[in-house]
């Protein structure tokens, strides 16, 4: 058999206590979204502290504003993500079953639908307080970073978005996995790439270094839009290649189209992450755009 790792003995619990004679557990996922949570609003906070990192030395909110903003950020954050994966990756079946809709503790979460939900959230609040929505969007770029990374690390601990099957040193056997999930493939049970490190690795450690950089070495925030942009193309870029790695969702596969294709032109296919992150990289392109222009209009 060939050399694999064998998915270490982790417990999708972190802890659980009887309380009001039910079982209470607090999930790694659940952990996962409120440390990214906090960290991208004190993230944030300290941001708008620093005045010398905004144009003219003037934040675009206060630190109190960053915690009000927090409430409508997770507000987005559930709604959009739960009706971006009722949109994007299973809308037939919840058109027949949307008493379901609701129903998030039963998992299905999409974060181009999470975007979304944060992208209106954020416009909205900015309409009301007449805060700078350029600015507005760098700071949340940044605080986004973190959320992706314990996110995806939360996403190989429940042993859910497997990557492809893969005979490399590192590749994974996990336990909840099935034969038949490997269609072609001869070991059993095969070992798959994490491509859920892979993209915590890319969408969220690095990613978050590189915006870092681009705030505290380059100054990017003194140009509105700039950083939103890196975000959104970084992200983009980052999700598109993991892709080629990550095992598409097992209701895109037939015995016609195993690899989970959604659009295919001969040999070549995109998957439906991938084709989610084109306008990901779009949108990047347009904020960089629209940033430089409105910089040499000043």
């Amino acid at each position: 058999m060939q050399a694999v790792l064998q998915f270490p003995e982790i417990s999708s619990e972190v802890f659980s206590i009887p309380l009001f004679g039910m079982e209470f557990a607090l999930r790694w996922y659940a952990l996962a979204y409120i440390v990214g949570l906090v960290l991208g609003w004190r993230l944030v906070v300290r941001l708008v502290r620093t005045e010398r990192l905004w144009p003219g030395g003037k934040p675009p909110m206060t630190a109190e504003q960053v915690e009000e903003l927090l409430t409508w950020v997770i507000l987005g954050v559930i709604f959009g993500g739960r009706l971006g994966f009722v949109l994007f990756y299973k809308p037939a079946y919840y058109l027949a079953n949307p008493i379901e809709i609701p129903m998030v503790w039963q998992g299905g979460m999409a974060f181009h639908g999470g975007l979304i939900g944060v992208m209106v959230a954020l416009f909205l609040f900015c309409r009301k307080h007449q805060i700078a929505l350029l600015s507005a969007s760098d700071a949340l770029a940044m605080a986004t970073p973190p959320g992706l990374l314990f996110g995806r690390i939360a996403n190989f601990v429940n042993e859910e978005l497997w990557g492809r099957p893969s005979d490399l040193p590192w590749a994974v056997v996990f336990p909840s996995d099935l034969a038949q999930h490997c269609p072609g493939w001869d070991q059993v049970p095969c070992a798959r790439h994490p491509s859920q490190l892979y993209e915590a690795g890319l969408e969220g450690l690095l990613l978050g270094i590189v915006l870092l950089f681009l705030i505290y070495r380059r100054g990017w925030l003194k140009t509105p839009g700039m950083v939103a942009g890196a975000f959104f193309i970084g992200y983009g870029m980052a999700r598109f290649f993991v892709e080629y790695f990550r095992q598409a969702d097992f209701h895109f596969i037939t015995p016609e189209n195993p690899m989970g294709f959604v659009i295919q032109f001969g040999g070549v296919g995109v998957t439906m992450g991938q084709l989610l992150s084109l306008p990901m990289i779009a949108i990047g392109i347009t904020f960089v755009l629209i940033a430089r222009r409105k910089a040499q209009a000043e």
